[in-house]
C-alpha cells in the first residue's frame, strides 16, 4: 500500500534532520511525501523582530527549502512564515487552523513532526498543534503519527528523555541526507556541535548500532490506528 506522507516541521531545516533518511527510503520505495514548514527560521537572532529587514535571507531560505526537499523526493513544499522562536506569541487555534488545511488538501495518512518535549518552544507547540488538528474523528485521513528528534534541541533537554520506539532503516540513503542538509548554508556548525555533518553521522551510526543496521533514525510513535 502506497502511502502519502506529510512532514509538519518548525522550521527550515528541521524537516531534513528530523526525518530526512525516511523520507528518501519511502519515496524511493513509492510513497508521496510533503513538506509543511511552519516558521520563518530566521528572526530570532534578532532582539526584535522585523520580518522586513530579513525579506532577503527569508527567501534565501526558502529557496533552500525547495532545493534540500528535491533532493530528498519531496513532491510538494508549503512554507509559512510564523514568528522564529516566538510560536508562543501566536494564537494556538491559528496554527492549528494552518495544519488543517494543508492537511485536507493532502489527506495523508502518516505525519511525521516534533518530539512534545524538546526544548525548542517551537517544536512543542507544532507538536501538540499536529495532534490537535488530527483528532481521531470518524473521516480522519491520518492514521499514523511519529515525532522524530531534532539534534540540538531534542537531547538539549536534559530533564526529558526522547524514548525512540520506531527505527527506520537509512543505510543505503544516508548520504542523501546529508547531501540536502548541505543545501541548509547557515544552519550547519562545526563539529562537536550536535548540528554538524558529522555530528548527524555520528547520531545515525549510533541508532542503527542500537538496532543492528550501520545508520537509522529514531522516532517515537504518538499513535497508530490499523
Amino acid at each position: 500500500m502506497k502511502n502519502k506522507i506529510l512532514i509538519v516541521a518548525a522550521h527550515p531545516d528541521d524537516e531534513i534532520l528530523g526525518c530526512g533518511g525516511t523520507i528518501t527510503r519511502l519515496v524511493k520505495e513509492g510513497h508521496e511525501a510533503y513538506t509543511l514548514i511552519l516558521g520563518e527560521g530566521i528572526t530570532s537572532r534578532d532582539e526584535t523582530r522585523d520580518i522586513r529587514k530579513r525579506k532577503r535571507e527569508i527567501e534565501k531560505l526558502k529557496n533552500e527549502v525547495a532545493e534540500a526537499n528535491q533532493i530528498i523526493g519531496v513532491r510538494k513544499i508549503f512554507t509559512h512564515d510564523l514568528p522564529d522562536n516566538r510560536f508562543d506569541t501566536v494564537p494556538f487555534l491559528d496554527i492549528v487552523k494552518i495544519i488543517e488545511n494543508i492537511k485536507n488538501q493532502i489527506k495523508p495518512s502518516i505525519i511525521f513532526t516534533h518530539f512534545k518535549d524538546d526544548l525548542n518552544i517551537d517544536h512543542q507547540i507544532t507538536n501538540k498543534a499536529v495532534i490537535t488538528s488530527t483528532r481521531p474523528l470518524k473521516d480522519e485521513p491520518v492514521k499514523t503519527i511519529y515525532a522524530f528528534e531534532i539534534l540540538s534541541s531534542t537531547e538539549w533537554n536534559f530533564s526529558e528523555s526522547f524514548s525512540s520506539d520506531v527505527f527506520f532503516d537509512i543505510s543505503e540513503v544516508l548520504p542523501t541526507k546529508l547531501m540536502a542538509l548541505k543545501k541548509y548554508t547557515n544552519e550547519l556548525r562545526k563539529f562537536p556541535f550536535p548540528r554538524s555533518l558529522e555530528g548527524i553521522e555520528l547520531n545515525a551510526k549510533n541508532w542503527g548500532m542500537k538496532i543492528g543496521v550501520a545508520y537509522a533514525e529514531a522516532f517515537k510513535l504518538i499513535r497508530t490506528i490499523v
